[in-house]
């Protein structure tokens, strides 16, 4: 199957070759049916699997062919989690429309008063798409002059993760302002019990699509440290020393253990930068863009690129701790190994982190190589993995010393 079986038109297809597609991916070839024919869908896929250009390229299809199409007003809102999605997908649509005439703008918090006034304009004016995230988007809104009354397309995209970050309010609140006639599309990389609740709120009858979760590339070395907590830092230290020509990626589960980290690894003389939600949005572009440009080669991030964000050639993924999802380790690793390169995979693993860690091998299905601390570092734990108890001190004491969220 090509693109060209879609029957998209000559300026979508040209670009389309442009871009260098050449095939559809399994949700590409069951999404952009569903989508031209006006169906609402719920769609199951993960980050790598081609779900951006699922939506983006029939919604270009079905705005191009709309009758009305030289009036002025908001045709289509993608919501998402985050600013650096909103600017990928925002820039997936640029690509995508070139030779259209289509128009696109990414919304989203954390820019200078200067931003927030070219928005204001776009919104005004009236554009085809809008990509926002849904505080920003809900600070537009209350100003009264956006109207959404006209709007043809709904898209929700990473919809797990906003519900994660507390904007299931802020969604709700957006989509008031939508007429129910819209086509709704929601895609989320898991389905738990709240996205199904939202999907039954918003959607009309939809079309499901599942793609398994895929797993890592073959070409990902993977491999464990089971280490004690106070291990982690020398091991690492001795794993990055000389390897400027390295890229690497390290993830922790908080924004507080990023900042410790890249100050640890900095006191080493390392060459690192962290990137986090306390960044402002352009602090957050200049690390991306010096991370891309190799001015820097280690990074130390919290969840917020471990989705969605294309940074290619990196050699090294580092998990500092075991994430909690099966999906998170997979969008996670799967920043290496891209576009049939190779790479490196590794994952610190704790005392209490060990169960966590065996669910991902049982979703693997393959033991994943312990490798060897350093002698220097003293003796390590032994890799036992038991079930969580709830009542052991231990994970009394982790809540209590929780560090709290930032307002």
């Amino acid at each position: 199957m090509t693109f060209k079986d879609f029957n998209f038109n000559e300026e979508i297809l040209q670009a389309i070759e442009v871009m260098g597609y050449e095939k559809p991916t399994p949700i590409q070839e069951q999404a952009i049916p569903a989508i031209l024919e006006g169906k609402d869908l719920i769609g199951s896929a993960q980050t790598g699997t081609g779900k951006t250009a699922a939506f983006v390229l029939p919604l270009l299809q079905l705005i191009a062919n709309k009758a009305n199409k030289s009036d002025d007003y908001i045709r289509a809102v993608v919501v998402v989690p985050t600013r650096e999605l909103a600017t990928q997908i925002d820039q997936q649509f640029e690509g995508f429309s070139y030779y259209t005439g289509i128009t696109s703008i990414p919304v989203y918090g954390g820019s200078d008063g200067k931003n927030f006034i070219e928005e204001k304009n776009a919104l005004s004016r009236g554009v085809d798409v809008v990509v926002c995230t849904p505080g920003r988007m809900i600070a537009h809104l209350n100003q009264g002059y956006v109207d959404l009354s006209r709007v043809d397309y709904l898209i929700l995209d990473e919809a797990d993760r906003m519900l994660d970050m507390g904007f299931m309010g802020d969604i709700l609140r957006i989509l008031s302002f939508m007429p129910e006639s819209r086509q709704s599309l929601l895609f989320s990389a898991t389905m738990p019990i709240k996205i199904r609740e939202l999907a039954r709120k918003i959607l009309r009858k939809p079309t499901e699509i599942n793609i398994a979760v895929s797993r890592p590339a073959e070409k990902v070395l993977q491999m464990a440290y089971i280490v004690y907590e106070e291990q982690k830092i020398p091991q690492i230290t001795r794993l990055l020393h000389g390897k400027t020509n390295y890229r690497v990626l390290i993830f922790t589960e908080t924004k507080l253990a990023a900042r410790k980290l890249s100050d640890k690894l900095l006191r080493q003389h390392l060459d690192v930068a962290e990137i986090h939600s306390d960044l402002s949005q352009t602090e957050r572009e200049q690390v991306l863009l010096a991370f891309r440009n190799r001015k820097i080669n280690i990074l130390v991030a919290t969840n917020i690129i471990s989705r969605g964000i294309d940074i290619e050639d990196i050699d090294l993924v580092i998990n500092y701790n075991v994430p909690k999802e099966v999906e998170d380790y997979i969008h996670r690793i799967g920043r290496t190994a891209r576009s049939q390169s190779e790479g490196v995979a590794i994952t610190f693993v704790n005392p209490d982190d060990q169960f966590a860690f065996q669910a991902i091998e049982l979703f693997l299905e393959k033991d994943i190589y312990k490798a060897k601390v350093d002698p220097e570092f003293g003796e390590t734990p032994t890799y036992n993995p038991q079930k969580p108890n709830p009542s052991k001190p231990v994970y009394r004491k982790k809540k209590v010393f929780r560090h709290p969220r930032k307002k």
